[in-house]
């Protein structure tokens, strides 16, 4: 077999692909995004026909991954670490279905939130839900990884979510690849009330799969991604969760780590081996990508003084490791580092130039100033960067979909003006909910639906509400007249401040749509 140079997103994807996948769900979010764009442009996939779409978002990515499953096939569903949260209410549920044919949850986390509003880490959801975690160290993890998920998944009638983070999934690295293994064939679950969750089927299934645990627990036990190095050194020992691992090693290039390691890349956690290091060793240090599920595990409430890690101070609580941060937490003497080139630099994200982003927020801050500021809730996506200078055009950011809700009840307060700014991916994501909430309240607000033709943050995929959003509009209940079309072009300034004024003094639900594609939009469909 050849190898090949992947992202570990792609690896995922392709990992997936050889581990006999018959269809790929999700919905674009940084860092996830690459590996159903693998799916989609991948000339296997393409030539065996496998399904690989967006979804309208998480949450129906996650039911239609699951109705392939019960299909007897085996499925992905994709997704950044918030998206879990829109996808929450399946997915935990399908910790009860279970699975038919295999199901892997790719959950994408984003430590130190470089595209995110928060970082939470996807492992506290399986523990919730009591399921299986597989969790890369490097890419070739990453394609290998899928197999193993299948027949747990298989196995145990299970959903497995694997677990990535920012650095790996936007690494390239060479892969080895397996032998490609033959989809299944349809085939409907042997248990005809095993997709059924009547209460009295649901407290049956979760007696089951409490009961399960410990034969996941011995699964982890003897998974290879779950491994015990010796040293010499045993004053202290070191737990490494997945791509920390890498981050370890790193400053151990030209040598043997001297200490005990557990290098962990499946949960639950393997008792034996846990106990093993925790006997061993004086002390205990803990890396983990994200937050400290595994170190708050070990220590227990009333704490462990021999347990090191984000709870005790010993590493930052927040933000993403790195080799340099763990050599900091083993009390290593520091390495020379170049400077940073200004090229690559941090610098602070702005809207591109020609974005119609921002003739649509000059005309509403300049049909708001008799108002002052304060009056737009917005949401997630490249329109949320009006809120930096020199717009400064919005004021929240809160998840997708928020924009209109929020905006329903400030004006449920009294609040007026009451805008919200959402865009034409995002409306189709979670915005048309709260816009039918909208129309029943008979709420005070303006929705501004800004339309450029993709979903332009993540990297340019197609919308569901794409070429639908007025008859979406009308369709939930926006009278016609009050759905407003307007071009945002500097040359249209004038006319647009009207249009966002009668809007405004209408007292009702009314919606205006800049429309104009993004100015990247064409050369990302030309690659096509």
């Amino acid at each position: 077999m050849k190898k090949l140079l992947l992202l570990g997103d792609e690896a995922i994807g392709q990992g997936a692909l050889d581990a006999g996948l018959s269809g790929a769900y999700g919905y674009p979010g940084t860092p996830s995004t690459e590996i159903v764009e693998y799916i989609q442009r991948n000339p296997e996939a393409i030539e065996r026909n496998v399904h690989r779409t967006w979804s309208a978002n998480e949450k129906t990515a996650m039911e239609e991954a699951l109705g392939m499953s019960y299909a007897g096939k085996r499925a992905i569903v994709t997704m950044k670490h918030v998206g879990l949260n829109v996808a929450a209410d399946a997915y935990m549920n399908s910790a009860l279905t279970g699975a038919n044919g295999g199901i892997i949850v790719a959950v994408a986390d984003d430590p130190s939130m470089h595209s995110s509003q928060n970082e939470q880490d996807s492992r506290f959801y399986a523990k919730f839900a009591l399921m299986p975690v597989l969790e890369p160290g490097d890419q070739q993890e990453a394609y290998d990884m899928p197999k193993l998920a299948y027949e747990i998944s298989e196995k145990y009638h299970l959903p497995v979510l694997m677990r990535i983070t920012t650095r790996l999934a936007h690494s390239r690295a060479g892969v080895e690849r397996n032998d490609v293994l033959k989809e299944n064939e349809n085939h409907m679950p042997e248990n005809k009330d095993q997709f059924m969750l009547l209460p009295a089927f649901a407290r049956k299934k979760y007696k089951h799969l409490l009961l399960i645990q410990n034969d996941l627990e011995q699964e982890s036990e003897k998974s290879p991604y779950n491994k015990y190095f010796d040293g010499k050194d045993r004053s202290r020992g070191i737990i490494a969760c997945g791509l920390a691992y890498n981050y370890l090693m790193e400053n151990f290039l030209d040598e043997n780590c001297p200490h005990p390691i557990l290098k962990i890349g499946q949960y639950p956690l393997p008792r034996s081996k846990v106990q093993r290091i925790m006997d061993e060793c004086e002390e205990v240090f803990i890396f983990e990508e994200g937050m400290p599920i595994v170190e708050e595990s070990l220590n227990g409430f009333l704490g462990n003084t021999k347990i090191h890690g984000r709870l005790d101070g010993t590493m930052d609580r927040d933000g993403e490791l790195n080799p340099k941060r763990v050599r900091e937490a083993l009390g290593l003497p520091e390495l020379p580092s170049r400077n940073i080139p200004k090229v690559v630099a941090g610098r602070p994200p702005a809207l591109c130039v020609g974005c119609p982003h921002i003739d649509t927020y000059k005309a509403l801050n300049d049909a708001l100033k008799e108002y002052g500021k304060g009056h737009v809730f917005s949401d997630i996506g490249c329109y949320t960067l009006g809120y930096l200078p020199p717009y400064q055009a919005i004021d929240t950011c809160v998840d997708m979909g928020a924009s209109i809700s929020m905006a329903v009840g400030a004006a449920d307060a009294g609040f007026f003006p009451s805008i919200a700014a959402i865009g034409d991916s995002t409306f189709g994501h979670s915005g048309m909910t709260p816009l039918l909430d909208a129309v029943i309240s008979q709420s005070n607000i303006v929705v501004v639906i800004m339309d450029n033709d993709i979903t332009a943050m993540t990297g340019m995929q197609d919308s569901q509400a794409n070429g639908r959003i007025e008859e979406i509009c009308i369709g939930v209940g926006v009278e016609k007249e009050h759905i407003r079309v307007i071009n945002p072009l500097s040359k249209q300034h004038e006319e647009n401040v009207k249009v966002f004024k009668e809007e405004i003094a209408y007292n009702g639900v009314s919606v205006v749509i800049p429309r104009r594609p993004c100015i990247h939009v064409y050369a990302k469909k030309k690659k096509k």
